[in-house]
């Protein structure tokens, strides 16, 4: 798409991704659909991460095989809605250390506010992939990567399934250094900062809330 953004287009992803904008899909459905296309996303983000060859011994003999080389990556979900990304991930991954940053939207402000930030140590040596479902304004995306930076991340890249154009700008304007791979870039965003066409609350989907 550009420099900044990959779309991931794969017929599968879109398929997936049109039945759980349906508002007539179930809770438990939505679930798994979001944990299915997260592991395409993870394919597509993890493409470039290193290899070094290590000496293994194959059924018909020895060979030098490439394994993943350096710290294991580190998965930061943003709560809550994150968690419906991290776990799909996390099976494609199972080795990665997780962390949590926990933001809520002031509906007034629509500004992020920080109540749990809890990360894996020397941030500074993975590559750190966060999650969130939808970026939006782009507030709380922003809000996060800046704390992950205040701990030590240099290597970032960000993970969702919808964006809108607005929350795409923020953070190429925030993070410009900050790569983000999604499954869908809608219309735009409402008044109330919601993702047009979008499928609703991500979080409440997940969750059966309201």
């Amino acid at each position: 798409m550009n420099e900044h953004v990959t779309l991931v287009d794969h017929p599968l992803v879109q398929h997936k991704l049109s039945i759980m904008r349906d508002k007539e899909t179930s809770t438990g459905q939505f679930r798994q659909l979001l944990r299915e296309i997260s592991q395409f996303l993870a394919y597509e983000i993890t493409r470039e991460l290193p290899l070094e060859n290590q000496a293994i011994e194959t059924p018909m003999g020895p060979m030098d095989a490439p394994m993943l080389r350096g710290k294991k990556l580190a998965l930061i979900s943003i709560l809550r809605a994150g968690n419906g990304l991290l776990d799909g991930v996390l099976e494609l991954v199972p080795s990665a250390r997780v962390g949590f940053v926990g933001l809520y939207r002031d509906e007034q402000t629509l500004e992020p506010v920080e109540y749990y930030f809890k990360v894996p140590d020397v941030l500074n040596e993975r590559l750190v992939i966060a999650v969130d479902p939808m970026l939006a304004t782009g507030n709380s995306s922003v809000a996060a990567i800046d704390r992950l930076k205040e701990a030590g991340a240099t290597n970032i890249r960000f993970m969702c399934l919808l964006a809108a154009p607005e929350g795409i700008a923020r953070m190429r304007q925030a993070h410009p250094d900050v790569h983000i791979v999604t499954a869908s870039v809608d219309e735009k965003l409402n008044e109330q900062g919601y993702i047009v066409p979008g499928l609703g609350d991500a979080g409440d989907r997940m969750f059966g809330t309201k």
